[in-house]
């Protein structure tokens, strides 16, 4: 599919009729134009089309709306990604908000990027702020940071809300995987791969709404058996593609060690299927040191669901 559009802004919505309004509204104020907003709905039961079908005939920008069975957010972030019609990808999830310049801030910072280096870049990211005004996390090391989110992460520890737009070709070649009856799968399933071959321009300039009040956002919490799945192929992936960081960030590759274990045997994999599993030496080291605390927890999650 060609793009006609600068961004696709797509927001997974699950039951959230009473917070879309202000992705609207935060919409319906930017001063930037040149946009889509695409609405993949995973099985709502509120009233969020009729709400949508409320908002398309008097929306100055164009919405489309698509409704799935429930299959999770992973699942209609593919469609979303397979739909989209802006050059540019721009998830904003169903309870949050944008300022009415961060469409126009986010290009701003896209073209900043001479045309002959964009090749090499993934997108551009911004800081969160609450719904107060302030800042959420720690300023970036610089205002403007070219780098991979795997640096930021490993080699500045950086933690904090983050937000910002992909080009919709990268994510069309880093889909997430759908396995059969997975509900949950983590966002770095994708943004990690992504970031083993792609910069991104970090800017120290918040743009991103997050409201802090809570609520049943779509991803869920805990670890039902639906979860398991995505949970165990994240850090399968962490001890498989990141582990170059090892040294810098010891304690995040232990924690996704004993998780691995955790998770693999909550499903029923057995030692040999875990082994395999692992594509490196260190890997496979922090594994087995990691099976009995994996073990230990894997059975406490048993007892609770």
């Amino acid at each position: 599919m060609g793009f006609d559009r600068v961004f696709t802004v797509f927001t997974p919505a699950y039951n959230r009729a009473h917070t879309l309004p202000r992705v609207y509204q935060s919409l319906a104020a930017q001063t930037f134009r040149d946009f889509e907003w695409l609405i993949v709905d995973d099985g709502s039961t509120d009233g969020t089309a009729e709400l949508v079908a409320a908002w398309r005939g008097e929306a100055a920008f164009p919405i489309r709306y698509l409704r799935q069975e429930n299959q999770g957010k992973h699942v209609a972030f593919n469609r979303g990604v397979e739909l989209a019609r802006g050059e540019l990808f721009l998830t904003l999830d169903s309870d949050d908000a944008c300022l009415p310049q961060a469409l126009e801030r986010l290009l701003f910072h896209w073209r900043d990027i001479p045309a002959g280096e964009r090749a090499r870049f993934a997108g551009v990211t911004a800081r969160c702020q609450d719904q107060e005004g302030r800042p959420l996390g720690r300023p970036l090391p610089a205002p403007v940071m070219d780098l991979s989110a795997l640096e930021l992460r490993h080699g500045h520890r950086y933690q904090g809300e983050l937000w910002g737009f992909t080009r919709t070709q990268v994510l069309r070649a880093f889909p997430y995987p759908e396995p059969p009856g997975a509900r949950f799968l983590p966002e770095d399933l994708v943004w990690s791969p992504i970031a083993a071959r792609y910069l991104t321009r970090f800017v120290d300039e918040p743009l991103r709404v997050y409201f802090t009040e809570g609520g049943d956002r779509l991803t869920g919490s805990g670890v039902p058996a639906s979860h398991l799945t995505g949970l165990m192929l994240w850090h399968q992936m962490v001890l498989n593609l990141e582990i170059p960081w090892l040294a810098r960030h010891p304690a995040y590759f232990w924690r996704s060690a004993v998780n691995y274990a955790r998770f693999s045997r909550g499903l029923g994999l057995g030692l040999g299927q875990q082994w395999q599993g692992l594509s490196n030496a260190r890997a496979r080291a922090l594994w087995l040191l990691g099976l009995l605390p994996g073990w230990l927890l894997a059975g406490r999650d048993g007892r609770r669901r």
